[in-house]
């Protein structure tokens, strides 16, 4: 199974109040933010909590495809990362590299991960990148009115990602649903990741 998954940053001023999101569907996926940061910062983060998110529900073992519109994030991990490591977290002109401690975390969860990262054009009409940009705005307003911002479900209970480490095969699909789905599930495809998931659990 592979994991689809759109990330975003949102900052009001740049810097200001800063909001992160991730979005895999309606019912998976989680936000939160800060009083002040950086839209890098907030595109970062949302990175880092998909990671941890996914490996606390036992999916480090599922291939994960990171959807975001942000090259800066992309080109870090795939490109840049593991020059700074050996220059000791600098850039080639000798300076720190920025957001260091969020780079830090990142490295440390992508290890043993299979985790790609595709580019998809911001504010351009990607269902997923629309999600995820809604929730780090509105996570980013929420504390620019000293409000808590709405975090989501995560992986609860009823998402089928977070139970897809057990799973069972559909009958007739040949494909593999969570096993904690009750017998009377029929199976069907989530548009948005292609997997496997039972309809009367999602309500769709």
């Amino acid at each position: 199974m592979t994991i689809t998954a759109a990330a975003d940053g949102s900052a009001l001023g740049n810097p200001g109040p800063a909001g992160w999101a991730w979005y895999i569907d309606d019912d998976t996926w989680r936000a939160g933010g800060w009083p002040h940061g950086t839209n890098n910062m907030g595109e970062l983060k949302a990175v880092l909590d998909l990671l941890e998110s996914t490996a606390d529900a036992g999916l480090a073992d599922e291939d994960l495809l990171v959807l975001c519109d942000s090259q800066y994030v992309i080109n870090s991990v795939t490109k840049w990362m593991p020059g700074w490591k050996r220059k000791g977290w600098r850039k080639r002109d000798g300076k720190p590299v920025l957001n260091v401690d969020l780079m830090k975390a990142i490295d440390a969860a992508l290890q043993g991960r299979r985790v790609r990262f595709e580019w998809v054009k911001g504010h351009a009409g990607h269902p997923m990148n629309e999600a995820a940009d809604q929730r780090a705005n509105a996570a980013a307003t929420a504390f620019q009115r000293k409000r808590a911002p709405e975090e989501g479900p995560g992986f609860d209970a009823t998402s089928a990602p977070a139970s897809a480490a057990v799973t069972v095969e559909a009958p007739g699909t040949g494909v593999r649903v969570p096993s904690t789905v009750s017998s009377r599930c029929s199976p069907m495809r989530c548009a948005a990741t292609g997997s496997w998931r039972p309809a009367c659990c999602t309500g769709r």
